[in-house]
């Protein structure tokens, strides 16, 4: 089966939807599948490369401000190249920009998949100045439109696919996976902090915040959090991992705090290096649809503290602890899986919970289904 996948949402700098598409990549090559991903273009970038995730094909894209992303536009652009790579199925990343390839799969009577990645109904209520209960009526039309283009929509988490079944959309749950051999615990925590200096010259309380520093991930937390740790005397230093829009504001609102804005980090190795080393990570994103650097930051057996909405506690369950997205309540939370016996194991249990293989095969098998459904019908 030759498997077409487009993603708008993936950038440079982007972490969970990028991560996704390569390993279910990876994945769907091993088990014999040809492979294709559109994504938007970086100048520089090359317009076709082969990758271990299959052909990735380069689209020229509009910025949008403000965002870190680029977005593909053109539909008789995109048309014309998925008419050439003619694919049996297709699996598309995004409800909004690029709902219509839904229908051009129909008209050429091949399957297809949406992914729900992100949670319309707190976007719209929390991110937009519309009243709640107009945002709601309007999430609800996006996604029934998403599911009469679509042949199957996937989300990550039951989160996620909540706001699709209470319409009567029978989303399927597909959770993500977690590299166990990249992100893995090992003793370096008790000689070295997260930067890399000598622990027995540092006694301090190393947080980490993983998430992308964007206005829906709420990175802010993790900074409030920190302060009130140090209101109440706590040694704490918060080392903070990822890009995005909200970083200089970061920056400035924390000047006078123990926090290291680690510049980018260039590989998975190195961000699992400096992951390892912290006692406690924070993960705030109140409307995740699932939360990968949460279970990469579990897999590397560091407890993490997350809000009690979003699919964020789903992930985390007995690898850390849920909390009302309150700073005095994080720190709460922070103190307690600072002092939590065997917290480090329980998290790396929790995250062997995920597997990639796994995923992929979940993924494959929906693929599969609807392979034989559209051959019936030809």
């Amino acid at each position: 089966m030759h498997i077409l996948r487009v993603a708008n949402f993936v950038s440079p700098t982007s972490g969970g939807i990028k991560t996704a598409l390569r390993h279910w990549g990876e994945v769907y090559r091993e088990r014999g599948h040809q492979v294709s991903l559109i994504i938007p273009a970086v100048k520089g970038d090359e317009p076709v490369t082969e990758e271990s995730q299959g052909t990735v094909y380069r689209v020229p894209a509009t910025p949008i401000v403000g965002t870190g992303y680029s977005l593909m536009w053109n539909r008789a652009r995109l048309s014309r190249l998925m008419d050439e790579i003619a694919p049996d199925s297709l699996e598309v990343s995004d409800r909004a920009t690029t709902r219509w390839m839904g229908r051009w799969a129909r008209r050429r009577g091949i399957g297809s998949i949406m992914i729900s990645h992100e949670n319309m109904t707190g976007i719209m209520v929390r991110r937009t100045p519309v009243p709640d209960v107009p945002a709601v009526w309007m999430a609800d039309f996006i996604n029934t439109r998403s599911a009469n283009d679509y042949d199957v929509i996937v989300c990550p988490s039951r989160f996620a696919a909540e706001e699709f079944r209470r319409l009567g959309i029978p989303a399927r749950v597909v959770e993500l996976g977690v590299d166990l051999d990249v992100f893995h615990p090992d003793d370096s925590y008790e000689r070295l902090t997260p930067g890399g200096h000598r622990r027995t010259d540092d006694a301090a309380l190393h947080i980490i915040h993983c998430g992308r520093l964007a206005p829906e991930k709420n990175p802010q937390l993790s900074i409030e959090t920190l302060r009130h740790l140090v209101r109440r005397g706590v040694n704490a230093h918060l080392t903070v991992l990822g890009q995005g829009p909200l970083r200089d504001e970061l920056i400035e609102n924390s000047r006078n705090l123990p926090v290291t804005f680690h510049s980018y980090i260039h590989g998975r190795a190195e961000l699992a290096a400096i992951m390892r080393r912290a006692d406690v990570a924070i993960a705030p994103g109140p409307l995740e649809t699932f939360g990968l650097a949460a279970l990469e930051a579990l897999a590397c057996g560091v407890p993490t503290v997350c809000p009690d909405e979003g699919a964020l506690a789903e992930v985390v369950r007995d690898g850390g602890t849920a909390a009302p997205s309150d700073p005095a309540l994080f720190a709460d939370a922070v103190l307690e899986l600072s002092n939590r016996p065997d917290a480090r194991r329980l998290a790396r249990e929790q995250a062997e919970t995920f597997n990639w293989g796994r995923s992929a095969d979940e993924m494959l098998a929906i693929h599969e289904e609807l392979e034989v459904l559209h051959s019936r019908r030809s």
